[in-house]
This record gives structure tokens, C-alpha cells and sequence, in this order.
């Protein structure tokens, strides 16, 4: 599977509960947060400066999904992306 132009195929990575202050915060409560954390997967010819296995950080209603091999990947485009860990 091979992303094309500027297109990104990632993989969500999925956060456990984090403690803010004694209190645990959950998927549910962090709702606010607009963004989300994945593993690159594929780049596409035309995309730079991101590459495979980068872990970047992308706005959550962006892409669409896709079922390859019984996996389940997010496509979204390379202007989508706001950082790179």
C-alpha cells in the first residue's frame, strides 16, 4: 500500500488515560482537543519533510478511513498534519 501526491496513510495510536492534577482524563473527556496522534505508515511522492515511521500529530476531522489487510489506516492530506514529534 503506497500513499500519491500529497496524501499521508497513517495509523491512529491510541492514548491511554492520562493524570492531570490527580484526575484521570479519558478519550471521552478530552473531546476538546482537536488533535490527534499517529504513525506515519506511507508518504506520498509529493509530500516533504514528513517521512515513514514519523509520529505526527494531525487535525482528527480531517481524512477518511480505509480497511487494508485487516487494518484499519486514515488517509488525510499532507496539509493536515500541524507537527512532527
Amino acid at each position: 500500500m503506497k500513499a500519491v501526491n500529497y496524501y499521508l496513510i497513517i495509523e491512529r495510536i491510541k492514548e491511554g488515560p492520562k493524570k492531570v492534577g490527580g484526575l484521570i482524563l479519558t478519550d471521552q473527556t478530552d473531546e476538546d482537543n482537536r488533535y490527534a496522534k499517529a504513525k506515519v505508515i506511507s508518504t506520498g511522492n509529493n509530500v516533504e519533510g514528513i517521512k515513514e515511521d514519523d509520529i505526527i500529530h494531525y487535525d482528527k476531522h480531517a481524512g477518511h478511513g480505509i480497511q487494508h489487510k485487516d487494518k484499519f489506516y486514515s488517509v488525510i492530506k499532507q496539509m493536515d498534519v500541524v507537527l512532527i514529534d
